[in-house]
Parts: structure tokens; sequence; C-alpha cells
């Protein structure tokens, strides 16, 4: 995680550097999204041990509890908010970070991929086992006690994440309008994240979706809507189509 958030704001500011746009205000905005994002983070886990235990069960979710790296995504986007509020500063920012975060997630994603149930069992050739000195590590996994080969599901959202910083590198400067890869990045990942939750190991929660699909599908009108309007604008024209 401190690699993937080192490397992620190496990013920002590359991306800073080569658009010439630093300002010194971006201070308020990065601490914003620091905190945000440590805070986002936690939320699930410390309203889920808050519905089960009480209060009193805060300091053990903040400091032994999972991490959620959409509660994150989340936390750190209204701390840029706020961080701009308070410092005034009124451009949109979107397109710096929307690189940094696909190669900071990717990154971290290695983390999760080494130290959490890799996914739901699978029979397809590609299927991975968890060694038996590791299933201890691994609370909740039943397919590892069990030896089944299981998703690696973990895998696949770094390929799709490493994919992302690829395109967004290479097309940026196809979108005109300020902000919006970020917004085009953050829908992709949503849909990309609703779908790859089948192959993980996280349990059903409503509606036989996790909770992670539920947030996502509870946020998506407003993706839709701002795609949809955008697009009327013609803001994704020289995306869509080649230049000649």
């Amino acid at each position: 995680m401190t690699l993937g958030l080192a490397v992620g704001f190496w990013i920002f500011y590359r991306e800073v550097q080569r658009a010439n746009a630093w300002d010194d205000r971006f201070v308020y905005m990065i601490t914003g999204i620091a905190v945000g994002g440590a805070l986002g983070e936690r939320i699930g886990s410390i309203v889920g041990s808050v519905a089960e235990s009480g209060v009193t069960s805060v300091l053990d979710a903040w400091l032994y509890g999972g991490r959620s790296i959409l509660g994150g995504l989340a936390g750190a986007y209204v701390g840029a908010l706020l961080g701009k509020r308070v410092s005034g500063y009124p451009g949109k920012t979107g397109d710096y970070f929307a690189p940094a975060i696909a190669l900071g997630l990717a990154i971290g994603r290695i983390g999760c991929f080494l130290t959490e149930p890799p996914g739901r069992p699978t029979n397809l050739p590609w299927g991975i086992s968890v060694p038996e000195q590791s299933i201890a590590a691994l609370p909740g996994c039943p397919g590892c006690v069990a030896g089944q080969p299981m998703h690696p599901s973990m895998l696949y959202e770094i390929a799709f994440l490493v994919t992302c910083f690829v395109l967004l590198q290479r097309f940026k400067n196809r979108i005109t309008e300020p902000g919006e890869t970020l917004v085009i990045f953050l829908a992709a990942y949503a849909v990309f994240r609703f779908g790859v939750e089948f192959t993980r190991a996280n349990p059903p929660d409503i509606w036989g979706l996790t909770r992670s699909q539920v947030f996502i599908a509870s946020l998506s009108p407003i993706f839709i809507l701002k795609i949809l309007r955008q697009y009327r604008r013609g803001t994704y024209a020289g995306l869509l189509h080649s230049p000649r």
C-alpha cells in the first residue's frame, strides 16, 4: 500500500510537471486525499463492527479491520474536493490523478494477492491453489482448506488496472474537457469491479450481491448521467473517432 501511494503521487507530480500546472494549493488537496482515503478505506469495517459489537469496537476496527479500496477512493475524492474548497483552487485535476490512481491501485493489489483469499473455486486452467503452509494465514477461505483451484481475482484486477494506465497515457490528449479522464476511468473501474466481484471470495450480502457491488450499483446512476451528458456535448468525440 505504501509503495502504491508513493508511486501514485509520483505519477501525479510527473503529470502536473509535464503540464506545467503545479500550484502550491495542491498541498491542501493532497492532504485532503491522504486523510480522506485513510478514513474512507476504514469506514466499512467500522460501520460493520459498530453494528455487531457497539461503539466500543471502533478502535479495534480501525486498527485491525479490513480496508476497502472503493471506500478509500470515495474518501479520497471527497478529501480532494474539501482541499480545493479550503485552498480556493478552482481548476479540475482529475486528468492528473487518473493514471496515478490506476498504477497505484495495481501495485496495492499485489499485496492483496499475497495476503488475501484468491477467489471463488473455479475449473478454469489458470485457477490457483494455496500452499498448505499458507492456509492458516488466510482465514475465511474454505477453498484454501479444501485444496480447490480458485480464481486469481487480484491478478485479474492488476491486469485491468495496468491496461487502464497504458490506455490513459496513450489516449489522454483526445479528451479536451478537463477532468473527464478521471470520470471515464472511475466508470470503467466500477463496471469491471462489479463483474470481477463474482470471482472474488467476498460473500454475498444483499440480493445475492456483495457489499462492494451494492455500493457500486448505488453510485452508478451518477456516472451514467454524467457520461451521457458529456457524450451529448461531444466531449468524447476525440476518443471515439481516431484523428486523421
